[in-house]
């Protein structure tokens, strides 16, 4: 299994078992050695390797599943530092707590946000943070800050299933398909959401923040829309392995990719295929910046180390260093990198 911090959830609140499948993404930040894994990737001198317990180990294999351990929020960081809760999944415990989308996250267990990196929060959410995971039905002490009250909110923590794959239709003509990462079953989701969207929308796929994750499910979310073919080459530890679209996919809706410098690893993979094969345009700023991919290997121990075991390319052979990829039509400062993707759509439709 070659695999990624994304889809273990190092940037959303997001996570069982399932067969080896190739992944890419950056690894999380480790709180502390482990035992036999970590040695083995601090003598690595590999940037994105990752040391995990047997027991946080398992937690990543249910994040590639689609499942995780965590409250329900999902929270974004303000130009100002603030942690600010912008959805609450319908169901949580975070929503039953009374939690409320546009409520500010002033502490987490007592520890204050202001200032904090977004996926510090999201760690101490799921209970990450620390040595072990924290396991469903353990709690977490949110203060919450509404309309200048801050009040106490305890959360019980709960096995979910995460939702890779948002569809909205806020203008006509435009079916927006959001992807925050490639966890299993995200490549079937992308293409029931093309297969639903009205025939006279053009599609935005949206890839904004998504932190990547399997390789397979990205070159599944190809397969959408691509008539097979190519869609990256990998190697492992020297062996040469080829990604290919399956045959039938949407060629002629017209399509736009939104991407950022959240955009990571197997969404960057995703987006070089489209862009070599001329078949979206891609709008917004240089993705991440995240050609590698990895393998865990089980120590002694028990733990696992997470090691890069190779780069992929895309298909006219492009490797993805940390330049990131850069869009066909940038989006400056203070543009609404929406409202340009639809510009571009209405564009594109027109030519038809």
């Amino acid at each position: 299994m070659l695999v990624t911090g994304a889809a273990t959830g190092s940037w959303p609140e997001a996570a069982g078992s399932g067969q080896p499948v190739p992944a890419a993404g950056p690894g999380p930040e480790r709180a502390e050695t482990l035992d036999d894994a970590g040695e083995l990737v601090s003598r690595s001198g590999d940037r994105w390797a990752s040391a995990y317990s047997a027991e946080e180990y398992q937690s990543v294999r249910l994040n590639l599943a689609g499942e995780y351990v965590g409250t329900g929020i999902a929270v974004i960081s303000t130009a100002e530092g603030r942690i600010v809760v912008s959805e609450v999944h319908p169901g949580s415990p975070a929503e039953r707590a009374g939690v409320r989308a546009g409520d500010e996250l002033v502490t987490i267990d007592g520890v204050p946000l202001t200032g904090r990196p977004v996926t510090d929060a999201v760690s101490r959410l799921r209970g990450s943070a620390g040595p072990e995971p924290a396991p469903a039905g353990s709690t977490v002490l949110l203060g919450v800050a509404r309309e200048d009250v801050v009040t106490t909110v305890q959360v019980e923590r709960a096995r979910l299933t995460a939702r890779p794959v948002t569809v909205t239709r806020d203008e006509p003509g435009v079916t927006r398909i959001h992807v925050s990462s490639f966890v299993e079953g995200s490549g079937e989701l992308v293409r029931a959401a093309a297969h639903s969207a009205p025939p006279e929308d053009g599609i935005v796929l949206d890839l904004r923040g998504n932190t990547g994750g399997l390789l397979t499910e990205a070159a599944a979310a190809a397969s959408v829309f691509l008539d097979g073919g190519l869609v990256a080459t990998y190697d492992v530890r020297g062996e040469q392995n080829a990604l290919h679209a399956e045959p039938g996919g949407d060629t002629e809706r017209p399509l736009v990719v939104l991407v950022d410098g959240g955009t990571m690893s197997s969404a960057e993979m995703l987006t070089g295929a489209l862009q070599d094969r001329n078949r979206a345009v891609i709008v917004g700023t240089p993705t991440f910046g995240k050609g590698t991919v990895q393998m865990p290997d089980v120590q002694p121990d028990g733990s696992v180390a997470e090691l890069t075991v190779g780069r992929y390319a895309t298909p006219s052979g492009r490797t993805v260093g940390s330049e990131g990829l850069v869009p066909d039509l940038l989006v400056g400062p203070g543009e609404d990198a929406e409202e340009r993707a639809e510009n571009v759509l209405g564009g594109l439709a027109a030519g038809r």
